[in-house]
């Protein structure tokens, strides 16, 4: 059998031309803040909203999200800016980031499992200073 999350967060049977049409996949993305939670609240809403945006995606659709920080953030979990734009349904999970020398500081990321057409290309989003990490991908030039 088929399923997918409904937006209400009840497990749905795809019907088969849907199912085929779709597929599981991962979303990186990434985006500085400083370290008070109005800063990383706002940085991960905007980084989250640029994800969507990007890649048409919807909410039913998301799997789940795996968000990461450097270990100078510490002053809100960005989950909560996801909650707040009503991702309330999708499981969302917060980490901390090994703490590599030399390494960028002050870095959120994130990693959203959703289903995307099976045609569609994901489009990584990594915004301002963060497009370093990965100039290798499209989305980050």
């Amino acid at each position: 059998m088929n399923a997918r999350w409904s937006a209400s967060g009840k497990m749905q049977a795809m019907t088969e031309p849907e199912a085929e049409s779709m597929r599981v996949t991962a979303i990186r993305g990434a985006v500085q803040a400083e370290n008070d939670a109005d800063s990383i609240l706002a940085a991960t809403e905007h980084l989250m909203r640029e994800i969507i945006e990007v890649n048409g995606l919807e909410p039913d659709r998301m799997i789940s999200a795996l968000f990461t920080t450097t270990e100078d953030l510490d002053a809100e979990f960005p989950a909560v800016a996801a909650r707040r734009m009503g991702l309330n349904e999708v499981p969302l999970m917060c980490a901390r980031e090994i703490p590599v020398p030399g390494a960028m500081t002050g870095v959120i990321r994130v990693m959203l499992h959703t289903y995307l057409p099976s045609g569609a290309k994901a489009r990584h989003v990594y915004l301002g200073e963060t497009r370093n990490l990965r100039a290798d991908l499209d989305a980050a030039q």
